[in-house]
């Protein structure tokens, strides 16, 4: 179920359909120097998930990505590991009540993860703040809605979309998303400070994952902006 990328970074892909179209999501599990897991973009917490994660290692800390990305299972997370720790993206603790958060991410890492992850508030957008990460022993950069990357895997259906909204062979949001900045310095400045990071890996938060030359095709996904 999981696939390696890298030194201590692991990925888990599952099927997820938006507006009638297969896009599907991806997991990302870090392993930290500290030997506890941080998992990003958590899906939904099976037996036989939760098996595998246990054998990589204690979870301690969970994030969404945004207050739309990587949220809908944490609350299962929550009970299956009482000592783990729910991490908030922008704009999340007001949108999920139901749980309580630990931390609210921001531009700058926490310092029990800081060794092993990096990460940006990409942000500059009408309605939604993301937080990019940087996992630095496998030297791979993790995405969100920030990070569509469509290719031939997908269905037809969602190929077509995506050649429409820009989003088939690059890395880059939706057209939509694009049209809705409203501080373009501020969203160029942070798609720059992912850039500035020593990545060769990338992990959208929807389509393929791209296992090399992964900061060239953020530079050619963002050649809109940057």
């Amino acid at each position: 179920m999981f696939t390696q990328r890298g030194e201590r970074c692991w990925t888990y892909e599952e099927p997820l359909r938006f507006f009638g179209l297969e896009i599907g999501r991806i997991m990302s599990v870090m392993k930290l120097s500290s030997g506890g897991l941080f998992v990003q973009s958590p899906a939904e917490l099976t037996p036989e998930l939760k098996a595998q994660l246990d054998q990589l290692g204690e979870v301690r800390f969970v994030a969404a990505t945004s207050k739309l990305h990587g949220h809908m299972y944490m609350e299962q997370y929550r009970a299956a590991y009482p000592n783990a720790e729910l991490l908030a993206a922008p704009g999340l603790a007001a949108r999920r009540t139901d749980l309580r958060f630990d931390h609210l991410l921001g531009d700058a890492p926490d310092p029990r993860w800081g060794t092993d992850i990096d990460q940006v508030a990409v942000a500059g957008h009408r309605w939604l703040t993301e937080i990019a990460f940087f996992h630095r022993p496998s030297r791979t950069v993790i995405l969100g809605d920030m990070g569509y990357h469509i290719g031939d895997s997908s269905p037809l259906k969602t190929r077509l979309i995506a050649r429409a909204f820009q989003i088939y062979k690059r890395i880059s949001p939706p057209l939509e998303v694009r049209a809705t900045i409203v501080n373009e310095e501020t969203f160029r400045r942070s798609i720059q400070d992912i850039l500035a990071w020593d990545f060769d890996r990338v992990i959208p938060g929807h389509g393929e994952i791209i296992d090399s030359d992964g900061k060239t095709a953020v530079a050619n996904g963002y050649d809109w902006l940057v």
